[in-house]
């Protein structure tokens, strides 16, 4: 059964709801000449659905790359990502279905923080702005403004620098474009107009890491739970990253270092994070978690 979480309807009713919890689908976007289908595969599993776009700065423009090192084979974030959904929001707009917006949550994870690289992603956002969950900056960041639901919600991270050019810039009035991340390291503060949400390491949950983790433990489950009741507590979205589980034959193109070994392992930490009202549930594995989730909708 699809869930607005009531937890975070409670602490920040003025946020857009997410329908969770959402896949996230990892990294997706081709790297070394490979995984160019990703996109296709992620946007084929229905919606709403959320997607990473690692983003880096080639020849001035936004590019999607695995590293912040480019060479200019990279796609721009321009084509790879807008022009591909724009039917999408086209359709979406034509339907005016408002109440199942955003159908799409796309997640920026920057591989660096020049400001160049920053300002041709806010001119860039600022083109496709129509479709976009917006609210406006007001004099007092710590009040939470009300979103305008478009099809689109893009969020990003906590690096300072973003929030210099994504919040601290904009002028008061204007719309705010995209959301951060706050920092999640002895985390007191309450979500902001900007910090709307909190991206953990799964290593918060199990810290000797995904391919040393035991059996999942109910002292596992209870600091899993904690963690996102903490977040929701403190309006923010929670997301949590990576949570693969597959075989070498399996494996496509895929960081070992996110992997419980197996589909088993894999899927009890899926099931917990679903409830545990995880928000965003990052995985390389699109279709096997989105069938789980389907399932758990229905």
């Amino acid at each position: 059964m699809m869930r607005i979480l009531a937890t975070l309807a409670l602490a920040l009713p003025l946020a857009a709801q997410i329908k969770g919890p959402l896949l996230d689908a990892h990294n997706c976007y081709p790297y070394m000449g490979q995984h160019a289908d990703r996109i296709e595969r992620a946007l084929s599993l229905g919606f709403p659905i959320s997607i990473e776009q690692d983003v880096a700065l080639w020849d001035g423009h936004a590019v999607v790359s695995h590293t912040a090192k480019t060479t200019g084979v990279e796609p721009t974030l321009r084509e790879h990502f807008f022009e591909r959904v724009r039917p999408l929001m086209d359709k979406a707009f034509k339907e005016n279905r408002r109440d199942t917006w955003p159908l799409i949550v796309v997640h920026f994870d920057f591989k660096d923080v020049q400001k160049p690289l920053l300002e041709d992603v806010w001119k860039l956002l600022g083109e496709y702005e129509g479709w976009l969950t917006t609210t406006k900056k007001s004099s007092d960041p710590n009040k939470l403004g009300k979103f305008d639901m478009k099809p689109l919600l893009v969020l990003t991270e906590e690096a300072d620098e973003q929030e210099v050019v994504f919040y601290n810039e904009v002028k008061v009035g204007t719309k705010l474009r995209l959301f951060g991340s706050a920092h999640t390291k002895d985390l007191t503060a309450r979500a902001t107009n900007y910090r709307r949400w909190l991206n953990y390491s799964w290593k918060a949950v199990e810290p000797e890491g995904q391919p040393k983790a035991g059996d999942w433990s109910p002292e596992d489950a209870a600091r899993l739970k904690n963690i996102v009741d903490r977040g929701h507590s403190l309006g923010y979205w929670v997301r949590f990253y990576t949570l693969d589980g597959f075989t070498a034959e399996e494996n496509q193109g895929w960081d070992a270092s996110y992997n419980f070994g197996s589909h088993e392992a894999v899927t009890e930490r899926w099931k917990a994070a679903m409830d545990a009202n995880v928000d965003l549930i990052a995985t390389d594995q699109y279709e096997m978690l989105a069938k789980l989730l389907a399932i758990r909708r229905n």
